[in-house]
């Protein structure tokens, strides 16, 4: 499936390098990737045309910090998504280096937790995965955080100040924190899915106000004997509702697919289940075949690329991907050329410093339509869903707020089209529930969809 590219990496030193986010960080309407650094560095790498070059200032790249997982999201509404950083020195419970929260204010990134009025709010506890949340459908977002040893939070702004507010929506949950993805699971709102070590998984369904029940053992997903790690959201089974592909350490790899009843059942097959030191897992469609494959990135041993073929989940080749000596710590996907095949970039750690790797499918005749939904104020609308309709296929995508484990992949929804020169239909639902259907758009191209109280109501390039 993949070739390497790497060389494309301008620099690349070998590194601690941990989790990874596809945003637009210099607000220049084209995304960026930021690889958080571990006692080094974290770098902003950006497509110059012929290479990814760091662009981190020095607010960013925060050598001081031992930076894990990140992710990004619009806390203030004011277009311009904030960026959260989560730090730790310890493997679980209290932690002595606190989070960062950036904001872009007067030309430069501001730490807000060290404004004096939000000093009491810092996350001290060790966290293990970040995602961004609209859970009351307004447009602004708070941050989840995964906490290891300590209650989970929730960020967001309250009259301007940062509030804990993790007790009043109901997710404040104490365990072994891991990965986090948050999207419409059961509800019509946004759900959150946290996979747990030492404990059982949550759950967290949103009853339409913001607040949440946690239901993971009524819907099959505590799977309380496993140590989980990275998470991805699919439509497993061709069926229009989210499944959920998660690793679990060193534990059998679930397939968890949504009956009609709302229990999730696992239908991994046999070499997919099998147990490996797994930290990343990621669902995209990199050949552009109209099927998503998933992805398992392992520390210290192979990884694995699953994919639909003949009807059924099979392994296939994943070509120089495979990294079998790789110390793969973070991984996510964005079209970084613009070229509608996806790039894989994978970063290494932990165990020993070792350089980030970039890959790409093999060029093919397949058609492809990308499609950003956006707030009202103009920010990634993360947690939206968008179906595909295509001949007799439908697909749906969410946009991502965070996933894989410390990762977060690009706000977009991608589809292969295969041989298909246009989707019959595209339909866009907010995290508000407000709803668009654009009919007979062509292929090959990124549109980016405004949410119908906006004024600037679609933006597409392409070919």
């Amino acid at each position: 499936m993949f070739y390497d590219i790497a060389a494309q990496i301008a620099g690349n030193p070998a590194q601690l390098h941990y989790g990874v986010a596809v945003a637009d960080f210099d607000q220049d309407g084209v995304f960026e990737i930021f690889v958080a650094g571990f006692g080094c560095p974290s770098q902003v790498l950006k497509w110059d045309g012929e290479a990814l070059f760091d662009i981190a200032d020095a607010e960013l790249a925060d050598p001081s910090r031992l930076s894990i997982g990140v992710a990004a999201g619009d806390v203030d509404g004011d277009g311009r998504e904030e960026i959260y950083v989560l730090n730790t020195d310890t493997f679980a419970g209290p932690k002595r280096v606190g989070d960062r929260l950036f904001s872009w204010h007067d030309g430069h990134w501001v730490d807000l937790f060290c404004l004096p009025e939000n000093r009491r709010m810092l996350n001290v506890t060790a966290g293990r995965s970040v995602a961004c949340i609209d859970r009351c459908g307004t447009g602004r977002y708070g941050f989840v955080v995964a906490n290891y040893g300590g209650p989970f939070r929730l960020y967001e702004l309250d009259q301007g100040r940062l509030a804990d507010l993790a007790p009043l929506a109901g997710i404040d949950g104490i365990t072994g924190g891991r990965a986090l993805t948050c999207l419409p699971i059961l509800s019509e709102r946004t759900d959150i899915f946290a996979v747990n070590e030492n404990g059982a998984n949550f759950l967290f369904r949103n009853d339409g106000s913001g607040r949440f029940e946690e239901v993971a053992l009524d819907c099959g997903l505590a799977d309380l004997a496993q140590h989980g790690r990275g998470v991805a959201a699919l439509d497993a089974n061709g069926d229009g509702r989210f499944d959920l592909a998660y690793g679990n350490w060193e534990g059998s790899h679930r397939l968890m697919v949504r009956g009609r009843d709302g229990v999730f059942r696992d239908i991994a097959p046999e070499d997919y289940a099998l147990p490996s030191r797994v930290r990343n897992v990621i669902a995209a469609d990199f050949d552009n075949d109209g099927h998503e494959e998933i992805f398992f990135n392992n520390i210290g041993q192979p990884n694995r690329l699953f994919g639909w073929r003949d009807e059924e989940w099979k392994r296939i080749d994943i070509g120089a991907a495979a990294e079998p000596r790789g110390l793969g710590t973070g991984a996510a996907v964005a079209d970084i050329d613009g070229d509608g095949i996806l790039e894989l970039l994978i970063s290494h750690g932990e165990a020993g410093v070792q350089p980030l790797t970039l890959y790409k499918a093999r060029s093919n005749d397949n058609n492809w339509l990308r499609v950003m939904p956006l707030t009202p104020v103009g920010a990634p609308a993360r947690g939206a869903v968008v179906l595909c309709h295509a001949g007799d296929r439908q697909m749906v995508r969410a946009i991502d707020c965070g996933s894989g484990y410390l990762c977060q992949m690009e706000p977009v929804a991608h589809f292969g089209l295969g041989r298909a020169m246009r989707a019959d239909a595209v339909e866009v639902r907010w995290p508000d529930g407000v709803r668009i259907r654009m009919e007979g758009v062509d292929a090959c191209r990124e549109i980016r969809v405004a949410h119908p109280t906006s004024t600037d109501r679609l933006r597409t390039t392409g070919t």
